[in-house]
């Protein structure tokens, strides 16, 4: 009884000086929303701009919509294809498996004020509008909050399936049976395919593959199952690749490429 005090106490304590400290930093126009989530943390945020991290974090679907919509504002910038770089050259994802980010490859940046995931303005405390009415971009960021934890969600989706299993109402996307604790977060679309068959799509539409319109939780046994199917696939399209079709003087034939 008397630690559970002492910890109560120390979080009290530590909750009174967060919160006097963000007060006195709060401008005078701040996202209600956020400032609604902060004051009901078991841990204040003491600073406005960690308030909107914080905010982002705990509605990351939200930043996910959020961030698909500001890079359908931005569009695909002209000349850029979806390239990989080995070992992140060029600015380049090394892997399908990396979300492609045109913002990030230093022949597309945007600089300073824009962001380096979406290509919009940046504004005050990594926030998406002007609400401060300032007319030009915070010159000192390079990227919003909501699309830096839309990022960390896109990168490793594992991380939030609590939240995806809500979203799904606790039901299994491959078997519609109840989600079990082994549950497991998948690409309904496999990653692969979308390099393979998809790497010309605008560039906006590419990120809905990594988001929650791609994104669902399974059970365990139906995932190994997915992906012994999509293994096989994998390697039946590898062995196909091995080959190509000539014609000589008796029709086509089948050669192996070395």
């Amino acid at each position: 009884m008397t630690v559970s005090i002492t910890t109560s106490s120390w979080r009290d304590l530590k909750n009174a000086k967060a919160r006097a400290r963000l007060e006195r930093a709060l401008p005078a126009i701040f996202p209600a929303p956020v400032l609604h989530h902060a004051l009901t943390r078991p841990l204040i945020p003491p600073t406005p701009r960690l308030a909107v991290e914080s905010y982002w974090r705990n509605h990351i679907l939200r930043a996910d919509r959020l961030a698909r919509a500001l890079a359908a504002r931005s569009g695909t910038p002209e000349g850029w294809t979806w390239q990989l770089g080995e070992g992140g050259a060029g600015g380049r994802p090394a892997s399908f498996r990396i979300p492609p980010a045109p913002f990030r490859e230093p022949a597309f940046a945007r600089g300073r004020g824009a962001c380096c995931i979406c290509g919009q303005p940046v504004y005050r405390f990594g926030w998406h509008r002007d609400l401060w009415g300032q007319g030009v971009p915070n010159g000192k960021a390079a990227w919003h909050a909501a699309c830096v934890a839309a990022w960390k969600f896109w990168i490793a989706p594992h991380e939030q399936v609590r939240v995806l299993k809500r979203h799904q109402g606790h039901r299994c996307k491959a078997s519609g049976k109840r989600l079990l604790r082994t549950a497991e977060v998948d690409h309904a679309v496999p990653l692969y395919r979308i390099w393979r068959e998809h790497r010309d799509a605008p560039w906006p539409e590419l990120l809905g593959y990594w988001g929650v319109p791609n994104l669902q939780v399974v059970n365990r046994t139906a995932h190994v199952l997915k992906c012994r199917d999509e293994a096989a696939e994998r390697s039946q399209t590898l062995r196909l690749s091995r080959y190509r079709v000539v014609e000589d003087e008796s029709g086509f034939s089948v050669v192996e490429e070395e």
